[in-house]
């Protein structure tokens, strides 16, 4: 008997009518709520039996994604207890003091201690602490190279971009467009300097997350019949010294940062 794993191998069976004989909207709510657990194949009527016999859905219902986080806070706390804080500062482009690593992220320093618990004198934000004790635990050392790309060329980049372009560079761009100068006076709040390279764009600026995974940001404004541009580029190296789930996290909590500050204060 053959398993389905998710929503979209189910619906792929569907009939695609959205009937609503099942007791849902749309077919491909009835597959969700399969694969949740919620509902069992043959609860679609126009669904062949010899199909609901050939598959069998066996559904662990999903853990909810603040369960997931929490389950991967456990797992990467628990592998900071294995590391040697003292030889691991020089890699990360970090100090070890005391019985702690720190690091300066956007431009505030960090504290990580052995057990992953992460403190500041300023707010330590929800979304930097995975990306965060990612870094400590997987960053190669290798220097940047200077060389900025856009998120699809990062080696695993295409892989995320179905997110990144609607959570990081479209709400960022629409920020920049009603708040552009609010936005330049944020991103230099938190450690943006100008580009070495001369970019045509009315701003570029780099800003470090992370020690060695700087963001380039630039953005042109609208003039005459070209509309306005922005984009987010990573230096080459990026994911030699953090994996990609971290690099997509970190720059779209950034976003969110932005969000919310432009909202508070424009």
């Amino acid at each position: 008997m053959s398993q389905l794993n998710n929503p979209l191998e189910i619906y792929k069976l569907l009939p695609k009518s959205n009937c609503g004989h099942c007791q849902m909207p749309t077919c491909l709510a009835f597959a969700d709520a399969v694969i949740k657990g919620e509902k069992r194949l043959d609860g679609c009527p126009r669904l062949e039996k010899n199909i609901v016999e050939r598959f069998n859905v066996r559904v662990v219902k999903r853990v909810p994604y603040e369960q997931q986080i929490e389950q991967l806070l456990e797992q990467l706390k628990r592998e900071m207890a294995t590391r040697d804080f003292y030889s691991s500062a020089e890699r990360l482009g970090a100090l070890f003091t005391g019985d702690k690593l720190k690091i300066k992220c956007l431009g505030k320093d960090f504290f990580i201690d052995f057990n992953g618990n992460i403190t500041s004198d300023c707010h330590v934000f929800s979304w930097l602490t995975i990306p965060l004790l990612d870094y400590v635990i997987s960053c190669s050392g290798i220097n940047v190279s200077g060389q900025w790309v856009p998120f699809r060329e990062l080696k695993n980049g295409m892989t995320w971009i179905p997110l990144f372009e609607p959570l990081c560079e479209k709400p960022l761009k629409q920020i920049a467009d009603i708040h552009t100068d609010l936005l330049e006076i944020i991103l230099h709040v938190f450690g943006g300097k100008p580009a070495t390279i001369n970019y045509s764009s009315d701003f570029s600026l780099v800003l470090h997350p992370l020690p060695k995974v700087p963001i380039l940001i630039c953005y042109s404004k609208p003039e005459e019949e070209f509309e306005s541009k922005l984009n987010i580029f990573f230096d080459t190296t990026a994911e030699d010294n953090l994996n990609i789930r971290s690099v997509f996290g970190i720059t779209s909590g950034l976003v969110r940062m932005f969000e919310k500050i432009s909202l508070r204060h424009g």
